[in-house]
């Protein structure tokens, strides 16, 4: 929320304080910032879809629920995840992943909205199906290079993999096939990230392709998250990530600190001004827990927070003490 100062507006994490896990940011053409949310439980209903919606990037108005009906492929699905929205040509393309009934696999899917806020319509089938937890966590990005529509997406101890999209955004290009862009760590050291990759987000800067991507543990009382960066010349790689080149396999772009554990699923958002700033859920040891969809008591409560985002030597940077709960100067509002 922002918080009045003399000199200059500034803000204080968390920007959501409510479950609000694996954030998408968009800035729509309407001038609004819209953030989507994975599935939560909220003053006891459940929301597929969460939306939010902010002028400023630091206070939110939430919306409520996006996606009012479940894929009729996953009506008793309550594991609707990760959701990635981009705006083309009027048009709003949610990509997630949900678990469907009578499975133990997730998958890929895609649905359409004729506004920011939804409600947003299911394709009618899955886009790509398993197995286990493979098929999660879509990012969907256009290469200005290429004009290629591409889809990252994976987990599940497997790679990270991209794949070209059709001109209608809603399957595959024929033809195309899958290519391993990031593959995750064989090392078996607890401490290492690497073990377990997900949640990529591309963004383009200065000529080059950043992967963002988290690993390991993202929930639970053993939860071990952080956010990773790959990079490449190209947006299907080959992608160098930050611990190679640094020689250490335990580096890490964000990580815990004494104020909030297990940050990660990033997105990038521009603000006004031209800067780049690193949204995220972690956990608020304050209030680790909350009363989520099964009634539990013991399901993480990701909080949505916010970072600016610099680059160093090639590479992108947060300021000391991220993730930050002190007072920061707020993005640049429209």
């Amino acid at each position: 929320m922002l918080i009045a100062n003399a000199l200059l507006p500034m803000y204080t994490n968390p920007i959501i304080d409510d479950d609000f896990p694996d954030p998408t940011i968009i800035r729509a053409t309407d001038g609004w910032y819209y953030a989507y949310g994975t599935q939560t439980r909220r003053a006891g209903h459940i929301i597929n879809l969460q939306v939010a919606r902010s002028r400023n990037l630091a206070d939110w108005e939430y919306l409520g629920e996006g996606l009012p009906e479940k894929p009729r492929w996953a009506a008793a699905s309550q594991k609707i995840w990760a959701p990635h929205v981009s705006e083309h040509g009027g048009r709003f393309f949610l990509y997630y992943s949900a678990q469907p009934d009578g499975t133990e696999f997730f998958s890929l899917a895609v649905a359409v909205a004729d506004a920011p806020a939804g409600p947003f319509v299911d394709s009618g089938q899955p886009l790509l199906a398993g197995p286990g937890f493979t098929c999660i966590d879509p990012m969907a990005f256009d290469d200005p290079a290429t004009r290629q529509r591409l889809l990252y997406w994976g987990s599940g101890f497997g790679p990270i993999w991209v794949r070209e999209l059709a001109d209608n955004r809603l399957g595959f290009r024929p033809g195309s096939v899958a290519r391993a862009v990031l593959q995750p760590s064989p090392s078996q050291d607890p401490d290492n990230y690497h073990r377990l990759i997900e949640a990529a987000w591309v963004h383009q800067h200065a000529g080059w392709y950043y992967l963002f991507f988290s690993g390991d543990n993202c929930c639970g009382p053993n939860a071990h998250y952080a956010v990773l960066v790959a990079r490449a010349r190209h947006a299907t790689g080959p992608f160098e990530t930050a611990a190679t080149a640094t020689g250490n396999p335990h580096t890490a772009l964000l990580a815990a600190n004494a104020h909030w554990q297990a940050p990660g699923h990033n997105c990038v958002v521009t603000d006004a001004a031209g800067h780049d700033w690193l949204a995220y859920h972690a956990i608020d040891p304050r209030q680790p827990t909350f009363a989520a969809i099964d009634e539990s008591e013991g399901n993480s409560r990701r909080v949505l927070l916010l970072d600016k985002l610099d680059y160093a030597d090639g590479w992108p940077v947060l300021a000391p003490g991220a993730p930050s709960r002190q007072p920061q100067p707020a993005p640049v509002a429209q």
